[in-house]
């Protein structure tokens, strides 16, 4: 993935390369030495909340569907370290983000229908209910006539 290319999710989600900005940080865990000479990890900010290739429904799932990873600004931010070199953290980072950004952009589940139960379910529920209480009765004390 080239940095100039555009990342199209949806007409509705576009993300420009200008909108991304990523630092190299040192990766935490084991490896060694090297872990404490590379800054192979990236953390990448994206600003939601300014991007303009977002559409309004998209920003506001995007920012919400983000979690603690967004900002009160409404900046995202990725941190991607999996990996040992700096460009498959970057793809990944890159990834999750657009794997975010695709979420926030599927439709809105179709609402739901109401039901209502049929008539032989309606008076087959009555007949139970007056079954059992007719059996609760009969656990009452028993009159000596």
């Amino acid at each position: 993935m080239n940095a100039d290319d555009k990342i199209i999710i949806a007409d509705d989600a576009v993300i420009h390369p200008d909108d991304l900005h990523e630092d190299f940080i040192r990766s935490s865990g084991p490896g060694g030495q090297n872990v404490n000479k590379v800054a192979t990890a990236v953390q990448l900010r994206f600003d939601a909340a300014n991007a303009p290739g977002l559409s309004e429904r998209v920003r506001e799932r995007t920012i919400r569907l983000a979690g603690q990873r967004a900002t009160k600004d409404g900046v995202i931010v990725i941190e991607a370290g999996r990996f040992r070199t700096q460009e498959q953290n970057r793809a990944d980072a890159r990834a999750r983000l657009a794997e975010l950004v695709a979420k926030a952009a599927e439709p809105p589940p179709p609402p739901r229908k109401k039901t209502r139960p049929s008539k032989g379910a309606i008076e087959r529920r009555l007949k139970t209910k007056a079954g059992r209480g007719t059996i609760k009765k009969l656990r009452g004390r028993v009159d000596d006539d």
